[in-house]
């Protein structure tokens, strides 16, 4: 999608939110007068369809901040941080933050680039950060997800070649008997999947590996 400035009809509808009046007056000046977007009102109704959220760190609190724009839908979140350390990092990624900017380097055409790029469905984070969050995921893939025979697909690889054997078109039956597993351990198989994917019954699950391309 291609965003218009003051001669288009089309600008990004942009919401702030900081923890205190200095910090949001600050990004509303650098933000209203760049024409790609529109900057609503605090209590002006209707969506933005990205969120700017300026924090200093991410601890607790913060969290729940952000879980709550992310529950409300209320738009793709972007974090201007003070301090971004490798826990708080994390967390701000588990709660949808897609756009992150340092405080320190919150120019105007910073923040028009990443705010930018989030209402495009892209992510932006420093090269230096982003680093940082890979080698948190890996640490977790190795401490927390390995020795309990699962991925960032969401998926072990038993739940896979069930999943696969399904989409195939096999039984319960047949599957036990490819898989050398009982009837019991396919049916617990699947239900493990469907509940802790939140999945409606083995086809949805089936559609969602599909869509996901586990399988």
């Amino acid at each position: 999608m291609r965003y218009h400035g003051s001669s288009g009809a089309e600008r990004i509808r942009v919401r702030l939110s900081a923890q205190d009046p200095i910090s949001y007056a600050g990004l509303a000046g650098q933000l209203r007068p760049c024409p790609e977007l529109r900057l609503l009102g605090e209590d002006e109704e209707g969506g933005a369809a990205v969120v700017v959220v300026a924090l200093d760190r991410v601890g607790e609190e913060e969290v729940q901040t952000l879980r709550q724009l992310q529950r409300a839908a209320a738009g793709r979140i972007v974090l201007v941080g003070t301090e971004l350390d490798d826990a708080g990092l994390v967390a701000a990624v588990e709660c949808g933050v897609v756009g992150v900017v340092r405080r320190t380097e919150a120019t105007a055409a910073r923040l028009v680039q990443t705010i930018v790029a989030a209402a495009r469905g892209e992510g932006t984070v420093p090269a230096d950060l982003l680093g940082r969050l890979l080698e948190q995921v890996g640490r977790l893939q190795r401490q927390v997800l390995d020795p309990r025979g699962l991925a960032f697909t969401g998926l072990s690889a038993r739940e896979i070649e069930v999943l696969r054997l399904v989409a195939a078109g096999h039984d319960t039956a047949e599957i036990a008997e490819a898989l050398s597993f009982s009837e019991r351990t396919v049916k617990n198989v699947l239900h493990e999947v469907t509940t802790r994917l939140q999945l409606r019954n083995r086809s949805h699950a089936v559609a969602y590996a599909m869509r996901e391309g586990f399988i």
